[in-house]
């Protein structure tokens, strides 16, 4: 929900607010360029090569893979072998619905906004190491701007041109179909070994929402998500009188902000602790953000969940 004092304006808009983070190119150029000036490896890998059983020695094969415990206990001569990922694409879901449209006064943007430069971000440094990328949302009617998975530089400009263009709205509560289809199109599109940083509020998405999202990760995909909250959503800094209204549904409540205050957190708290464990048992990474937060320091804070 968001807040408004009673009688004010609401913060809902049906086009990006930018604010500071505009332009979008510019900057998710320069957070990329921030996160290669602090790390000596910046590329998104994941892990690339697994264990996949033994064979046989024939000669020829590298020593280095000769197992020595078999050797000795049985006399045979085998090597073990590894399999390396086939797919290293960087997929990317941002939730657009009408919840992420939401700005508060202390913060650079809207919430949707700060997700897109961090996607942005993470998608130039994924393809300048050679990884592809492709990118959907969790919203209404924006099937168009999908962005199958590709490489080069023409697929940061497809990918910053989609994000430019994206309009908040969809009430992902009152349709559960929104966040299936966005799974299943994520599905589709990646397989063992794919990365997948999905962003979100996580607020207002339908029962079991958690779960579904983190069933993406048994499956050998490497699975981050990222909870992006307007600072004034992560601290209820309000007093007086207040207007909640649901961004995605029709809820309105006016109550005291010190007397909700308490209630609200708690609420907000437990609903982020139900998703960690959701995602962090199936083997997921979890990552808590508000648009205030340095975005070179939560690129980097994903970089390192992915490895």
């Amino acid at each position: 929900m968001t807040a408004a004092p009673a009688g004010g304006k609401s913060p809902i808009r049906t086009a990006i607010d930018w604010g500071e983070i505009a332009p979008l190119r510019l900057r998710a150029r320069q957070v990329a360029e921030g996160v290669y000036a602090g790390a000596h490896r910046s590329s998104l890998r994941g892990a690339g090569i697994e264990f996949g059983g033994y064979r046989e020695y024939v000669p020829g094969d590298d020593l280095r893979w000769l197992d020595r415990r078999s050797l000795l206990r049985h006399d045979r001569l085998v090597v073990r072998q590894f399999e390396t990922e086939t797919d290293r694409t960087l997929s990317l879901l941002v939730d657009a619905s009408a919840s992420m449209g939401y700005r508060g006064e202390g913060a650079p943007g809207a919430k949707v906004a700060f997700a897109a430069l961090l996607a942005a971000a993470l998608a130039r440094i994924a393809l300048a190491g050679g990884e592809p990328v492709s990118l959907t949302f969790l919203a209404g009617g924006l099937e168009s701007l999908t962005v199958p998975r590709g490489s080069g530089r023409d697929q940061f400009e497809r990918i910053v041109s989609s994000l430019e263009r994206v309009e908040p709205g969809g009430d992902a509560l009152g349709d559960p179909s929104m966040l299936e289809r966005a799974v299943q199109s994520l599905v589709r599109a990646t397989r063992r070994g794919a990365i997948v940083v999905v962003f979100s509020d996580l607020l207002d998405l339908p029962a079991g929402a958690e779960n579904r999202i983190a069933e993406m990760a048994p499956s050998g995909r490497v699975l981050v998500v990222v909870q992006t909250l307007d600072p004034a959503e992560a601290t209820f800094p309000f007093t007086g009188t207040v207007r909640l209204r649901a961004l995605e549904g029709s809820a309105v409540v006016e109550t005291d902000a010190a007397t909700a205050r308490e209630g609200y957190l708690a609420a907000l708290g437990a609903l982020t602790e139900r998703w960690r464990e959701a995602v962090v048992r199936r083997g997921g990474r979890f990552v808590r953000a508000t648009s205030a937060d340095p975005p070179v320091q939560v690129v980097r804070e994903i970089i390192r969940a992915v490895r």
